[in-house]
């Protein structure tokens, strides 16, 4: 079965921003060496990185005008900071690795859900 994890940072430090200096070395290359390993299995698909939230713009038509907003729609602690796409034989090993995921107990959260084709 196919699911996308969408991760959200919450209050995890973002990389880039001020907040992230406070956190220890330690716990940054913990970090790197866990997305490493996620990114070495051949059943995850890591998206790009994406930019930070306050740098984001949200669109949407209104009435058949497009209309932009600066930042994200959640705002900045629920805003998503990644997803991947992962193939697994059920939700219990999708939320295994989703759990393995650096922002899961870090302050944030992975929302799972199962990937659909809709036309």
């Amino acid at each position: 079965m196919q699911f996308v994890l969408v991760i959200h940072h919450g209050t995890y430090p973002l990389p880039g921003t001020p907040e992230y200096e406070s956190v220890t070395e330690e716990d940054k290359k913990a970090a790197y060496v866990d997305y490493a390993a996620l990114n070495k299995m051949e059943n995850w698909t890591g998206a790009p990185p994406l930019g930070l939230p306050k740098d984001a713009t949200t669109v949407r038509v209104e009435n058949g005008a497009t209309v932009t907003t600066e930042g994200p729609l959640l705002g900045l602690d629920k805003a998503v900071g990644g997803f991947a796409v992962v193939e697994v034989e059920d939700l219990d090993a999708a939320v295994a690795l989703a759990a393995r995921v650096p922002q899961a107990r870090g302050g944030g959260w992975v929302e799972v859900r199962p990937s659909c084709k809709y036309y």
